[in-house]
């Protein structure tokens, strides 16, 4: 599912215009990234969190040429998904 796709699931449902599902999930986003850039953790009950980790600096091995190098540390966006959203999707067919 796309934005477009999301938008129009979401008008239908909330029986309203595109334009205004359209600002509603881009007001949730701005609050959201918000959150996060003050190092905040987001719950959403039923769904998941979302939080801001630090990935230390690492050594990688280039396994063709063996040279070593140094990938800096950086911030990385983690979702955990809730055990309750788990339990809704556990008896999903599954694509083989």
């Amino acid at each position: 599912m796309n934005n477009k796709e999301l938008q129009t699931a979401l008008a239908a449902k909330l029986e309203m215009s595109t334009s205004e599902v359209d600002l509603f999930l881009q007001s949730t986003v701005d609050a959201m990234v918000d959150q996060l850039k003050a190092n905040k953790t987001i719950n959403i009950q039923g769904f998941g969190s979302f939080e801001v980790r630090k990935k230390e600096e690492r050594v990688t091995v280039n396994p063709l040429t063996k040279v070593r190098s140094m990938v800096p540390s950086k911030l990385s966006l983690a979702f955990k998904t809730s055990t309750v959203y788990k339990d809704k999707i556990k008896d999903l067919p599954r694509h083989e």
